[in-house]
C-alpha cells in the first residue's frame, strides 16, 4: 500500500522559515518525479516545486529564489526549504509523487505565515 506523509508545516512569521518533509513508502521513489502544491483558502491547487527522477528542478515564479527542493531516494523523501516566507505563502502544502499516469498525493499540510 502507498503512503505519501507530509510534515515540518506550522506558524511562522513573515520572513522566517519553514522545511517540508514528505515521505513515501510502498513505491520505487526513485523512478518518480517528486513536487509539491499549495492550496490557499477560496484558491485553486497550485504548483509549487517539483524535482525529477533525474535531479531536474522547477519551480514557480512566485517561490524562485526563496524555495528550494531536493531529494533523498534512500529515505524515499523529498523536502521543501522555505526561506523569507511571506504572508501570500499561507496555504495546505500538498506532496506529489508521479510517474506517467500513476499519481500520488498526500493529505496535505498546513503553513500560516503571520504578518
Amino acid at each position: 500500500q502507498v503512503q505519501v506523509v507530509e510534515s515540518g508545516g506550522g506558524l511562522v512569521q513573515a520572513g522566517g522559515s519553514l522545511r517540508l518533509s514528505c515521505a513515501a513508502s510502498g513505491i520505487l521513489v526513485r523512478i518518480y518525479d517528486m513536487g509539491w502544491y499549495r492550496q490557499a483558502p477560496g484558491k485553486q491547487r497550485e504548483f509549487v516545486a517539483v524535482i525529477t527522477s533525474g535531479g531536474s528542478t522547477n519551480y514557480a515564479d512566485s517561490v524562485k529564489g526563496r524555495f528550494t527542493i531536493s531529494r533523498d531516494n534512500g529515505k524515499k523523501t523529498v523536502y521543501l526549504q522555505m526561506n523569507d516566507l511571506k504572508f501570500d505563502d499561507t496555504a495546505v502544502y500538498f506532496c506529489n509523487i508521479v510517474r506517467r499516469e500513476t499519481n500520488y498525493w498526500g493529505q496535505g499540510i498546513q503553513v500560516t505565515v503571520s504578518s
